[in-house]
C-alpha cells in the first residue's frame, strides 16, 4: 500500500500586509520607508519548518532587486499543524510605489524541502493610488 503524501505547498498560505513608514521616508531625497508584516499559516497536519526566503523587489522605475537568505527576521520557525507564524520586515524604495514578492523554502517533518510563493503584494504611499 504507498501512501500518498499531500501537496503541502498548497496548505501553507501566506498574507503581507504592507505599511507606508512616513516618519522613517526622506521624500525629498527619494528614500521610501515600507514595513510589511507577513503571516503563515500552517493549514497541514504535519509541522513545517521554513529555512529561507528568496525576495524579488521592484520599484517603479522598473529596478529589480533579488534578497536571498536564511530564515526570516534571523529565525527559522518551526509552524506546527494548524498554527501561523507572523513577522514584521521592512524595505526602502527609491520610488514611492513598489512590488515584492518571492518564495519561502521549507522542509516538512520528514525533512523533504518544498517552496511555496509569496504572492505578489505592493508597497505605497498612501493616496497615491486612487
Amino acid at each position: 500500500m504507498s501512501h500518498v503524501t499531500p501537496d503541502l505547498s498548497s496548505l501553507i498560505t501566506v498574507l503581507a500586509q504592507p505599511n507606508f513608514i512616513e516618519s522613517q521616508s526622506d521624500i525629498d531625497n527619494k528614500q521610501f520607508v515600507f514595513s510589511y508584516t507577513i503571516t503563515i499559516s500552517n493549514c497541514s497536519d504535519e509541522k513545517v519548518q521554513l529555512l529561507s526566503r528568496r525576495w524579488l523587489i521592484t520599484d517603479a522605475n522598473g529596478e529589480i532587486t533579488t534578497v536571498e537568505g536564511d530564515g526570516v527576521v534571523g529565525q527559522q520557525p518551526v509552524i506546527g499543524p494548524g498554527k501561523q507564524y507572523t513577522y514584521t520586515s521592512g524595505s526602502i524604495f527609491k520610488t514611492p510605489l513598489g512590488i515584492m514578492q518571492g518564495q519561502y523554502h521549507l522542509i516538512d517533518s520528514n525533512n523533504r524541502p518544498f517552496s511555496i510563493e509569496i504572492p505578489l503584494f505592493r508597497l505605497s504611499v498612501p493616496n497615491l493610488l486612487n
